[in-house]
């Protein structure tokens, strides 16, 4: 019994040191304090634009700011809408679990900067187009359109953000990125600074990470393989182009500036300065590698999933520094508010100005008091999809699957009436149909797979043999004192198409989500192109060389516009009537 009794005490001691370092991981004072001051001053810039500030209220002044923002801030308002809470949490649990290559995917925003600021972005800026889908209307016809409670924090971003949203206006949702984009790079930088001393030096990371296999670059050219090189890149090229060129959301920041050279030199440094944040997340799922090589917390059962991997790790640095979990969630959810509240924008005036406004009697009171409608509905909307986004096992991979079924298509469009002038709006929808449906078809087709266990995503491997060598006593308790029941075997199938390999007959169902955008993309021409000459152009058209890229201009043999004269009667100086002979364009 005194055996016993000792054995007790030890386990007591052993539980208690680790309940003790595990109460750590909580919130202190400071922290709720940083995170209520992020939300107060967000709240605050949107009383200042929708109560103080002297603009006038007009649909110009709160979709648009009047025209009158500046370059630096679009960028860094561009920069913070495409850092969401995703990408804070989930993408560092990309480079933790399958390695380096998805970091292509980040360093695809070089091309796509060349791509927005010499092919769309004149284009949107030459017609004055306020809305990027105002485009495809022109080009084609209308038809192309179409310890905390959780969900008590959900309800109280999504709340204050409404809030700013629909008070502010375009103002307020700039420049709330602006005080967010600054949060969100102070954090980041915080993490990997002290991500790398705790774990031993940069040296100890890159040689920790290469002996695990997270520094490997695959070359290989099987479409099955999750992440390579070549599909990592390619996807991301049509992501960021979505993302910036095509979505509403982006489209109006850039459109807000008073001229395309404005336009020009907010790409470029919101380009950069994307890389540069999305670069140092990534590392840090790199970094955080690092830290728990040989004692992974995930193995031990105290993390469930790779995208719960981030908080504990930014508990584990920086639990006892105070204030600094709380600035690091402030992060988080600085990265929320501000791509939730550019979409609440955006989609406001969409929805008002094509399917309200042809309905009603338009007065700028009444559309700005509709518009601020559509921001609480969709507000209540957000809310109830943070609740079901929870229960998924990888947020990276079910948001890169979802958008696969249209962003390739959206693209696509934009592209082929910016290249393709035979391409009448018959065909761009037809096309748009078969795009959308095949992508429907292969991306259910493949998901019956998943669930079949034909498709296994088995991460990179880690252990839990250094534990103790590293001084992990939390992770070391929670190994020795979790009682677990074993697990009834479920048989899989013999051939498998796993992460990095398969040995299955080729099976386009089996291809990585990462290729779903190119795919949606390439239908497009492949549907579009054929059909061009079946459903030929009207011969009356007349093309309008402002619709297409300018390098697509110089090609197009356009006549140039019939001169009508007009003769305008007008009083002289003497009272006498002159006419005045002048051209209509």
């Amino acid at each position: 019994m005194p055996g016993s009794a000792a054995s007790a005490a030890s386990a007591t001691m052993v539980n208690s040191a680790a309940t003790s370092e595990m109460e750590e991981l909580r919130f202190s004072i400071t922290d709720y304090s940083i995170f209520l001051l992020l939300l107060s001053v967000s709240a605050a810039i949107g009383l200042y634009f929708g109560f103080y500030s002297k603009s006038r209220n007009t649909t110009d002044e709160y979709l648009r700011g009047g025209k009158k923002l500046h370059a630096l801030p679009i960028a860094i308002s561009l920069v913070s809408s495409q850092l969401s809470g995703v990408s804070i949490m989930s993408i560092p649990a990309e480079s933790y679990t399958f390695g380096f290559n998805f970091i292509f995917g980040v360093l695809a925003m070089l091309p796509t900067m060349s791509i927005l600021i010499y092919i769309m972005v004149p284009i949107f800026y030459d017609n004055n187009v306020a809305n990027c889908y105002e485009y495809l209307e022109m080009r084609f016809n209308k038809g192309t359109l179409t310890g905390v409670n959780i969900h008590l924090i959900n309800i109280t971003v999504s709340s204050i953000c409404v809030f700013y949203t629909m008070l502010g206006g375009i103002k307020a949702v700039v420049w709330t990125d602006v005080v967010q984009g600054g949060v969100m790079l102070m954090s980041v930088i915080m993490v990997a600074i002290l991500g790398t001393i705790r774990t031993g030096g940069l040296a100890t990371v890159l040689d920790y990470a290469s002996e695990g296999g997270r520094m490997d670059i695959d070359f290989r050219l099987d479409p099955r393989i999750r992440s390579t090189i070549w599909n990592c890149f390619s996807s991301g090229l049509l992501l960021w182009t979505g993302k910036i060129g095509v979505d509403q959301s982006c489209v109006q920041r850039i459109v807000s500036l008073p001229s395309f050279q404005e336009a020009k030199k907010s790409l470029v440094v919101a380009g950069f300065g994307f890389m540069t944040i999305m670069t140092l997340t990534y590392f840090t799922g790199i970094i955080m590698f690092a830290r728990y090589f040989g004692c992974d917390p995930m193995l031990a059962g105290l993390v469930s999933k790779p995208d719960k991997m981030m908080p504990f790790f930014i508990q584990d640095i920086m639990g006892k520094l105070p204030g600094m979990p709380g600035l690091f969630i402030s992060c988080v959810f600085s990265a929320s508010l501000s791509s939730l509240s550019a979409n609440l924008n955006s989609l406001a005036g969409v929805v008002y100005f094509d399917y309200i406004k042809p309905h009603i009697r338009h007065t700028e009171a009444r559309a700005n008091g509709c518009m601020k409608l559509v921001v609480v509905a969709m507000g209540v909307y957000c809310i109830l999809g943070g609740i079901i986004v929870q229960h998924f096992n990888s947020i990276l991979q079910t948001m890169w699957t979802v958008t696969g079924i249209n962003t390739g298509a959206v693209v696509g469009v934009f592209l082929l009436g910016m290249f393709v002038p035979r391409v009448n709006g018959k065909v761009a929808m037809t096309s748009i149909i078969f795009s959308v449906l095949t992508m429907l078809w292969l991306i259910i087709n493949a998901m019956m797979n998943i669930k079949a266990g034909l498709i296994k995503y088995e991460v990179l491997p880690n252990s839990l043999d250094q534990c103790e060598a590293r001084g992990f006593h939390a992770i070391l308790a929670a190994i020795n004192h979790t009682t677990t029941t074993p697990a009834t075997a479920i048989p899989l199938p013999v051939n498998v198409t796993t992460a990095f390999d398969s040995n299955r007959e080729f099976s386009i169902f089996d291809i990585s989500f990462y290729w779903y955008k190119m795919i949606g993309a390439i239908l497009i021409f492949v549907c579009a192109v054929p059909l061009s000459y079946i459903w030929r152009p009207d011969k009356n058209d007349k093309l309008n060389p402002k619709l297409y890229s300018p390098f697509v201009r110089n090609m197009l043999n356009v006549s140039e516009p019939e001169v009508e004269l007009e003769e305008v009667p007008l009083k002289g100086r003497e009272g006498k009537r002159i006419t005045v002979i002048h051209k209509l364009s």
